[in-house]
């Protein structure tokens, strides 16, 4: 009977309190309401005014590291009918993908990808990335005011520290140092933002989007992106192929100029002593034969040599199959207004209910201070 009356007792000093906290909230509701309105046209202010960006993509398959192992594959068959081994050949390096995004953020491929042009509303011509932020893009109300108020003291410190450049000097002293400028940093900062590349280890595939105030223009980044990683990633693996092939290049040309002149030095001879019997002719007629049978000999298995690096450099290039070709994106990503009011809306709510109940706690709490 005693546990039954203290439940029955908990029960009804529960009921109390919420019956006294929806009181409190009752009491408090203009101030929730007013808090709420506030926030609603809050909301409403930054969905119409938040600026317009449009995301497109591209996904695509770089090639696999599978049948790499087999050095020449089906190419190799058919240089072996001709005489060529490509068995000592060895295939060039492979970037993992897990890289891509290392090379996408690096300096030299976003300065790069800066000078892409884009097709923007209003310009009879393309202009590029760094230009049309530099010199066209406008920020909107929103960004007027955030520039103004939260990077106001950004805007002091560039303008006492002045417009560093690049002298020439360090140009010409070290032409193997990266350098950029604080305004080209302050685009490498916008790209990134902009630019962003997913890979999907699993599945064997990577996703390239750019976000862009004109959906035209985010279309193009991508596009310029896509081709930039694609030749970062075929140079990277065919480099030493294409090495090798320049200098098999060099050394087949100079051999063929020295068989053609020891060709020709056995033609004139042979013309000269058409009817000639002597010892002295004949050992000459053996020096020049054999002179040339070396030669091209050499000219021979350069050629072949030649062949090879041509086929290692068309079996080393890498191939990326594109699943979802980039296109113009038809509705924005962002703003999505209807989110961002509600979002606000919500958040009104329940700071008005938070401000309404504060001051119920604190008032509690001076009034058990003022007793004690």
């Amino acid at each position: 009977m005693q546990e039954d009356s203290n439940n029955i007792n908990n029960r009804t000093e529960s009921e109390i309190d919420l019956i006294q906290l929806a009181k409190t909230i009752w009491e408090g509701k203009k101030t929730v309401f007013k808090i709420t309105i506030i926030f609603m046209f809050v909301g409403l202010f930054m969905a119409v005014f938040s600026p317009k960006e449009y995301t497109a993509l591209s996904t695509m398959v770089p090639q696999s590291a599978e049948g790499n192992g087999k050095i020449g594959g089906n190419l190799g068959g058919l240089a072996a009918m001709a005489g060529i081994n490509l068995g000592s050949m060895g295939g060039g390096s492979t970037i993992p993908p897990t890289l891509y995004p290392k090379i996408v953020r690096s300096i030299p491929f976003q300065k790069e990808l800066m000078k892409t042009p884009l097709s923007i509303e209003g310009q009879s011509e393309r202009v590029t990335f760094a230009h049309y932020y530099e010199e066209i893009y406008s920020p909107g109300l929103l960004g007027y005011i955030k520039k103004y108020t939260i990077g106001l003291p950004g805007l002091f410190l560039k303008a006492i520290r002045g417009k560093q450049t690049v002298t020439s000097d360090l140009i010409i002293s070290d032409q193997n140092l990266l350098s950029i400028t604080h305004d080209e940093k302050k685009l490498i900062n916008i790209l990134s933002a902009q630019l962003s590349i997913e890979v999907n280890e699993k599945d064997g595939y990577i996703t390239i989007s750019a976000r862009m105030p004109q959906a035209k223009a985010a279309a193009q980044m991508v596009q310029k992106a896509q081709l930039l990683l694609q030749d970062a990633i075929t140079d990277f693996k065919i480099q030493k192929a294409k090495d090798q092939l320049v200098f098999v290049e060099e050394r087949y040309i100079e051999i063929k100029l020295e068989a053609n002149l020891a060709q020709q030095k056995l033609a004139q001879f042979l013309d000269r002593n058409k009817n000639v019997s002597k010892a002295t002719a004949q050992t000459e007629l053996e020096r020049l034969t054999a002179e040339y049978n070396l030669v091209y000999g050499l000219y021979s298995e350069l050629a072949k040599q030649l062949e090879t690096q041509k086929i290692q450099v068309k079996e080393d290039t890498p191939v990326f199959t594109v699943i979802e070709p980039v296109s113009v994106p038809i509705e924005k990503s962002k703003p999505k207004r209807a989110m961002i009011f509600i979002i606000w809306t919500f958040f009104g709510g329940i700071l008005g209910l938070g401000i309404v109940l504060g001051k119920v706690v604190i008032s509690s709490i001076r009034s058990e201070w003022k007793e004690e």
